[in-house]
């Protein structure tokens, strides 16, 4: 099989990157994809990458899901810098090659919006650049949404945007955008990449995630061919 790499960014920090990392992982290992999905780096707790762990079923440990993690709730540079830590580029590609080799599907969910710092000189969008990583943006699906997702999508490298994904997130309560947004971003990008998912209650349970009909609709399109 093709080895592949999605990288799942977002608009903001709080949009549900982790949910649909998690979701897509979950969805791979059902179908019997050797798959893997990892946080490089976080801060604030690692909630996120025991998630993950969950999803993907133990397949890494925590520490290699996660290898980077400092405790302020602040981007994770600013948060490294407080620990005294440094973050660099190399040693974050180097490890995700490491797990490039050993699984088909690799999954790397970012920290915070595409342009959030990561770690010394360098954010999501330069490791979706050196990875030849497909994105996938997410995005709450409300007011504000479509300046969000093309101002996003305006930042990645025009190769990235040449493949990338967009999933917008349904919120408890929706507005009067959340019907209208996925024809306005269609007016500026391919209609056949936008896809929705449903609310998915405040507190995400595997279980009923993965047996709602709109999730299970929705990922197979995503994840078109495997």
């Amino acid at each position: 099989m093709k080895r592949n790499t999605f990288f799942i960014t977002g608009t903001d920090t709080g949009v549900g990157k982790t949910v649909v990392t998690a979701l897509l992982a979950r969805f791979l290992r059902k179908r019997g994809v050797k798959v893997a999905a990892l946080k490089p780096v976080c801060s604030g707790g690692r909630a996120d990458a025991r998630k993950l762990r969950i999803a993907a079923e133990g397949v890494l440990r925590l520490d290699e899901i996660n290898p980077w993690h400092f405790r302020a709730p602040v981007a994770p540079w600013l948060a490294a810098h407080r620990e005294h830590q440094r973050v660099r580029l190399a040693g974050v590609l180097a490890h995700i090659r490491v797990m490039q080799e050993r699984f088909d599907v690799l999954l790397v969910e970012g920290a915070g919006g595409l342009l959030s710092p990561l770690g010394e000189n360098f954010d999501s969008r330069d490791l979706i650049t050196a990875l030849r990583a497909t994105p996938v943006v997410v995005c709450p699906n409300r007011l504000g949404a479509v300046n969000q997702v093309l101002l996003t999508l305006e930042a990645l490298p025009r190769g990235a945007v040449t493949k990338a994904l967009v999933v917008l997130m349904s919120e408890a309560k929706s507005d009067p955008s959340s019907q209208s947004n996925p024809g306005l971003v269609a007016r500026h990008f391919d209609r056949k990449r936008i896809f929705l998912l449903p609310w998915l209650g405040r507190r995400f349970d595997f279980g009923r995630a993965m047996g709602d009909q709109r999730v299970k609709k929705t990922l197979p399109r995503l994840m078109v061919g495997f």
